[in-house]
């Protein structure tokens, strides 16, 4: 009987630092994540720009929220002459070029407007094949998917679970406008 009660508190307490390792593995890819979140630029697009005392600056209070649903965008206007290639809104979440226009996606996880019910599989299928899913629509300019893409598994993957780590926001974000000539 005692040996059965010893292996059983073994069992336990094996169990206990199983999960508690498991806890710290999680906290520190969450804490990567948002080390190469901030390095890689993503705040760069998918949070909204505000004019700032400074010129423009990221709005903190909808960081990864994407282009806001608020903002309705006119038609673009037409590029000059030469080699320019590309118009931006102020808030640099949405971007008109030869492709169409393409807004900026809404990272935080929430249900239905962002990451909420996407997978890591699908997650890093996106990164990898530049395709929204992983099997969907091509994913736009600016994102460069093909840099994220180039990462290691585990470098997407904490990506993924700080993405998941952040509050959940609401913001619909419009479908992407094919160009004028493929209409």
């Amino acid at each position: 009987m005692r040996n059965r009660i010893a292996l059983f508190s073994i069992f336990v307490v094996m169990a206990a630092f199983s999960l508690f390792g498991e806890a710290r593995n999680q906290k520190e890819r969450v804490e990567r994540g948002k080390y190469l979140v901030s390095t890689m630029g993503c705040n760069d697009c998918h949070t909204p720009l505000t004019m700032g005392a400074n010129g423009p600056e990221p709005d903190m209070s909808r960081m990864l929220t994407g282009h806001p649903e608020s903002l309705v965008m006119p038609p673009p206007p037409s590029l000059p002459e030469g080699p320019w290639s590309t118009v931006v809104a102020a808030t640099n979440t949405a971007w008109a070029g030869p492709w169409g226009v393409s807004f900026t996606a809404n990272l935080t996880p929430d249900p239905e407007t962002g990451l909420g019910n996407w997978t890591e599989k699908q997650f890093i299928d996106t990164m990898r094949t530049g395709r929204h899913l992983g099997i969907g629509r091509p994913i736009l300019p600016p994102m460069p998917y093909f840099m994220i893409g180039a990462a290691h598994d585990d470098e997407i993957k904490a990506i993924f679970a700080y993405l998941k780590s952040l509050p959940p926001v609401k913001n619909k974000v419009p479908q992407p406008i094919e160009p004028v000539a493929a209409k």
